[in-house]
């Protein structure tokens, strides 16, 4: 009976100590749910999340998990920003423009029309202030701000039938993202913001006549060259455009600081990664769009100096009566004039 007593005894002290070990090794891991809100099958702006959770999960040996999940899987593609807030998603992968509905300051952390390239804006971003202004606005609801990529100019639209008059917009139903869309509506155009999914079959039935949504190869993706046949350059609206990350403020607060590292450096390294692929995949969309009857089509210098006028009337406008933007507008034109010194004298315009 001793024997067995001891036996049984030991085995149990054994089978305690490495449930307490699998707990301990257990607790370490952290396991989190992020929405995209765009579908891995888009190009260009799909992939970095799948890219950068893979990354952060090699890293930390298995031990810091993020689950990726499609638009409308855990909320709407662009309604992620109070699920974060609130700690229903621990992150989310997306651009501040999603968010201008809680606040028009977020719109100029994410792109305007006729606003800066890629190598200005980042400058910006990562050197003149603009992530700290982006942190101090999402911090007031709860949410931790992460500057993780950018992609180049877009193209302005994709049109059923061809504009050669301004005038031709007047009455036309568009789907339209952020402060490019206040432009439009000066021409008569009636916009709306769809989700990507939601664009094609709103083409296809008439519900809207015309539409833009990101550049050639993402656009291709989503099959708008199908029904409208002519695609318009350049992307005055989105000359180029930042994506984020947003984390719960209480999880990221939580999160060991090398898992912060982590995610803050792969951000980083995903900002190259996005600007490479988006000048990468556009010239054979757009070759083979041609192959499928798109007409490329340039807007006119006097269209172009139109579209910047009723610009210039509306960030007056957006920025009047909201301090937020009017702060980061001032730290955005101030950073331009001095960058205006290098920017004029240093680059070639590509010739043919």
């Amino acid at each position: 009976m001793k024997t067995l007593f001891k036996t049984v005894l030991a085995g149990a002290i054994a089978a305690s100590v490495t449930m307490s070990m699998a707990t301990t090794a257990d607790a370490k891991k952290i396991r989190w749910k992020m929405h995209s809100a765009f579908g891995r099958n888009l190009a260009v702006i799909g992939p970095p999340p799948h890219r950068i959770v893979e990354a952060i999960k090699k890293m930390s040996g298995g031990d810091f998990v993020i689950k990726v999940f499609e638009p409308g899987a855990l909320t709407g593609g662009y309604a992620y920003y109070d699920p974060i807030s609130q700690g229903a998603i621990d992150a989310a992968w997306g651009t501040p423009g999603a968010n201008q509905g809680k606040n028009s300051a977020f719109a100029f952390l994410s792109t305007w029309p006729f606003g800066p390239g890629a190598p200005e804006f980042l400058a910006w971003m990562m050197r003149g202030g603009g992530i700290q202004l982006a942190e101090e606005l999402y911090a007031r609801d709860n949410i931790k701000y992460l500057f993780c990529g950018m992609i180049p100019p877009e193209t302005s639209g994709w049109f059923r039938k061809k504009i050669t008059s301004l005038d031709q917009l007047k009455g036309m139903k568009m789907r339209f993202f952020g402060m490019g869309a206040k432009v439009m509506n000066k021409f008569g155009v009636s916009t709306q913001l769809l989700a990507a999914a939601d664009i094609y079959p709103a083409l296809e039935l008439g519900t809207i006549d015309a539409t833009e949504f990101s550049m050639p190869a993402i656009d291709r993706s989503l099959g708008f060259y199908q029904i409208a046949k002519f695609n318009y350059f350049p992307g005055w609206h989105q000359q180029a455009t930042t994506s984020e990350i947003l984390v719960n403020m209480d999880k990221w607060n939580a999160l060991p600081e090398k898992y912060q590292v982590m995610l803050t450096q792969t951000c980083l390294a995903n900002t190259a990664e996005e600007i490479a692929d988006g000048e990468y995949e556009q010239f054979d969309a757009m070759l083979q769009n041609q192959k499928d009857g798109v007409e490329l089509v340039d807007w006119k210098p006097e269209q172009l100096a139109k579209f910047k006028a009723a610009w210039d009337e509306v960030v007056k406008d957006e920025i009047k009566d909201n301090p937020d933007a009017q702060k980061v507008w001032a730290s955005y034109s101030a950073f331009h004039e001095k960058y205006k010194v290098w920017g004029k004298r240093a680059y070639l315009h590509l010739e043919d």
